[in-house]
């Protein structure tokens, strides 16, 4: 019994130790910046990073001339079916998050362990936008030609795509409006590869400034103040 009581001590403070560090780390390690690659082109496309509290979502134009989200994105997968929209956003993350936790009120710890331990399958949120309106959660970044290239390419990757390389849509009722959907995406989300260190990566594929690594969005956002 003692060699037991022994092992489950040991055990709980290995486990608050990781914890421990996983905060101080989540805290402190966003504090160090990569900074902004200028690759000497006009910054003419405009591109926002926006959160909702917990999740960044990446901003961008509907179309340009170089890429054009709808095509792949379509708005008839949305609930409104409209086509008036300017923008559309898209993050990363778990899929038992994004399906089946609506609130925090409705999260169950199996969700919360698969999400963080690599054992559940990811999705992308899209969401579609008439209007931006800058402020502490959405901040416009301004990027080159050659920079939003390279941030569409990073974002496509993510998607899961059919043998067409069409965008696998998710049949659901789970969306949070009239004007998102989501989509079956590629790569494992876990503690160390969250919703926001993809957005963050995403920033880094663009050349702009970002954190060393983050998990969370005031990561991103204090870059962005």
């Amino acid at each position: 019994m003692k060699k037991m009581a022994l092992l489950i001590l040991k055990t709980l403070g290995i486990v608050l130790g990781i914890i421990v560090v996983y905060v101080a780390a989540g805290y402190f390690l966003p504090f160090i910046e990569v900074p902004a690659k200028d690759d000497g082109q006009k910054k003419e496309i405009p591109i926002y990073i926006y959160t909702n509290g917990v999740h960044t979502d990446i901003v961008m134009p509907v179309k340009t001339d170089l890429h054009d989200w709808s095509t792949k994105i379509p708005f008839s997968n949305t609930k409104s079916k409209e086509t008036g929209y300017q923008f559309v956003g898209i993050g990363w993350g778990d899929k038992g998050f994004y399906l089946d936790t609506p609130t925090w009120a409705d999260l169950k710890f199996s969700t919360a362990f698969k999400a963080a331990f690599w054992l559940s399958e990811s999705a992308m949120h899209c969401s579609y936008y008439k209007t931006m309106k800058e402020g502490d959660d959405c901040k416009m970044i301004m990027v080159s030609r050659n920079q939003y290239k390279d941030l569409v390419k990073f974002v496509d990757e993510k998607f899961d795509k059919d043998a067409g390389g069409n965008y696998i849509l998710v049949p659901t009722d789970a969306v949070y409006g009239n004007n998102d959907a989501f989509y079956d995406a590629n790569g494992k989300y876990s503690f160390l590869d969250t919703c926001n260190t993809w957005a963050n990566n995403a920033l880094k594929a663009a050349g702009q400034k970002a954190a060393w690594w983050t998990p969370s969005d005031y990561g991103i956002f204090l870059h962005y103040k």
